[in-house]
């Protein structure tokens, strides 16, 4: 344990979760709008190896352009 300001933590050395609070799941793409991971992924966290962790979290923003929307507007109808 380290010792910070009077204050006894607990530090461990794992891999932080992406989650940035902003927890919502894309209705057809089923992942967090605010991290990227699926709800198998949000509650296997805790399980995850930290090799499994560094590889998921690689992966994660590669998945960003499938929750990206599609900005509508008379432009984007005329151009076919």
């Amino acid at each position: 344990m380290k010792e910070k300001t009077g204050n006894r933590l607990w530090n461990r050395d794992e891999i932080d979760s992406p989650c940035i609070k902003i927890c919502a799941i894309h209705p057809t793409e089923r992942i967090c709008v605010g991290c990227y991971r699926s709800i198998e992924e949000v509650a296997e966290w805790s399980k995850l190896s930290p090799e499994q962790r560094s590889t998921l979290m690689k992966d994660l923003p590669g998945r960003a352009h499938r929750i990206q929307k599609r900005r509508g507007g008379r432009r984007s109808r005329t151009l076919v």
